[in-house]
């Protein structure tokens, strides 16, 4: 299976993701570029890519399910430590490479709106009691025929039932920004973009609003496959 079938609904403008629409169900690929990586086409590898199944595809909104048991791609230091088993004063500057493994959390809802430099995910723990949202601060996605590319920033915010929140992962913020994988102006856009995620808590806007907590998602959906091209260099365009 090629990261290009894993979108099923691709559509019209497959080949770099123009007009691609996908439908309730379709398997597309959840990716993040390394920071401060040089690679192939934006310039940086990609080092997370999660197949999930498409929820809704609209002018408004793009949510995607990340079933449990799901084989998905994370980075690990190049002797095998888990990335947040390092101290942080080295944690951005060891030798990295990627690996193989099942999410066999609970599986992950997500959330993008076109040009958010955000995406909300939901968690819940066994028996769908619901935990958390929680904000990703990234660059807004590219769309491209099998999924969607981004790179995260690092900084995250946690909302809870109660619609308190607080931010999460400031001090790998700060260390990104003290070896050099964010600059000044970028980190103060990130900051900004944060910021007007808390206004949209605050006002409790969507998609916090919108009741996705009581979702579920389809008993008829398989758990979507990893395809071996899972790292493949798209043609991507804004989504």
């Amino acid at each position: 299976m090629t990261a290009t079938e894993a979108g099923t609904g691709a559509g019209t403008g497959a080949g770099a993701g123009d007009g691609v629409r996908w439908s309730p169900g379709d398997r597309i690929l959840w990716r993040y570029r390394a920071n401060g990586t040089p690679g192939d086409g934006d310039g940086q590898a990609v080092h997370i890519c999660r197949p999930v199944t498409v929820v809704q595809d609209t002018d408004e909104l793009l949510a995607v399910w990340m079933a449990s048991g799901t084989e998905c791609v994370r980075p690990v230091l190049a002797d095998g430590t888990q990335v947040h088993a390092e101290p942080l004063a080295t944690r951005y500057t060891r030798p990295r490479t990627t690996v193989r493994s099942r999410w066999f959390g609970s599986g992950v809802l997500k959330l993008a709106r076109p040009g958010d430099p955000w995406s909300v995910w939901l968690f819940w723990d066994r028996g769908w009691l619901f935990r958390n949202w929680y904000v990703n601060l990234e660059e807004p996605r590219s769309r491209w025929a099998g999924g969607v590319d981004s790179q995260d920033h690092f900084l995250d915010i946690s909302v809870r039932p109660d619609h308190s929140w607080e931010w999460l992962d400031e001090d790998e913020f700060a260390q990104a920004q003290r070896v050099g994988l964010m600059d000044r102006a970028t980190a103060r856009r990130v900051r900004a973009a944060g910021l007007a995620a808390v206004e949209v808590i605050e006002r409790w806007g969507a998609p916090f609003s919108d009741g996705w907590e009581h979702w579920r998602p389809d008993s008829r959906w398989p758990v979507p496959p990893l395809p071996d091209d899972w790292d493949r260099t798209p043609a991507p365009t804004p989504s």
